[in-house]
């Protein structure tokens, strides 16, 4: 796709209510923070910054995480900010409103 930095906007949903739903997620968190890419967690989904296939790797990582810990059955959305010519940055956005 692109060279370029991009944004993915990364929600799991455990739906196993067996495990406690915060530590499960922390494990997704935690390959994200692992990753080495810039990363911001907000309330409803976490931020990854980066190359796109890169991303996408950790994307994948983040739900292997949650089948790790045991967790059987999960959602996950995904959304993408791409610019085609540019980097996507989060310095860009004003994240403080």
């Amino acid at each position: 796709m692109t060279e370029k930095d991009i944004h993915l906007g990364i929600q799991v949903v455990p739906l196993d209510h067996s495990k406690d739903t915060y530590a499960v997620i922390d494990e997704a968190i935690k390959v994200i923070e692992q990753s080495g890419l810039k990363y911001m967690v907000t309330p409803m989904e976490t931020v990854i910054q980066g190359p796109y296939e890169e991303v996408n790797k950790i994307a994948k990582r983040a739900q292997e995480a949650l089948a790790n810990a045991g967790c059987k059955e999960f959602l996950v959305n995904i959304k993408m900010h791409i610019r085609i010519d540019d980097d996507v940055t989060m310095e860009e956005k004003r994240l403080d409103r």
